[in-house]
């Protein structure tokens, strides 16, 4: 996707942001929340890709950057901030059974919860108006993990040259 998105802007000559998909989570329902919106996307093995935004009156501010967190550390930010949560994102309905009932939570409603076009074009607009360049050649997704393949590759080199050293002992 952001290949092409690249291309289609390159070949223009037009600008080209990227947002973040969470960011973008929280302009459909932010802008009228009063207290803590928390975007979690289900990042398996009992984790979120989180983002936590304060909103009240209209006014979305972020309060931490995106991030791989475990859903019992997210819990533990979330009791230290207190006030109502809102639940949005694939990872909303996981987060409302396994977070803790001391919680003020309010899962959005099912059809509110995905990212839509309007809030990445809102996210897209607020980086053109900040006078951001938008240039498409230097535009790079941003993973916030490695792959399960990464990670499994990595575990397996790690093994592989301990069992070397183990045998140069």
């Amino acid at each position: 996707g952001v290949a092409a998105a690249k291309g289609f802007a390159w070949g223009r000559g037009i600008p080209c942001y990227g947002v973040s998909t969470l960011g973008a989570m929280s302009r459909h329902l932010g802008g009228s929340w009063n207290g803590i919106l928390c975007a979690a996307m289900d990042a398996r093995r009992s984790q979120v890709y989180n983002a936590l935004f304060q909103c009240a009156r209209g006014t979305i501010t972020r309060l931490c950057p995106d991030r791989a967190t475990s859903i019992a550390e997210l819990e533990a930010d979330l009791l230290s901030r207190g006030g109502p949560i809102l639940l949005v994102g694939d990872g909303a309905a996981l987060c409302s059974q396994t977070l803790s009932p001391a919680l003020d939570l309010t899962l959005a409603p099912e059809l509110s919860r995905q990212q839509r076009a309007s809030g990445v074009a809102l996210e897209a607009w607020e980086a053109y108006q900040r006078g951001e360049p938008g240039d498409a050649a230097a535009l790079t997704p941003t993973y916030l993990r490695l792959s399960q393949a990464e990670r499994e590759r990595l575990a397996r080199l790690a093994s592989e040259a301990g069992q070397t050293t183990a045998n140069n002992v």
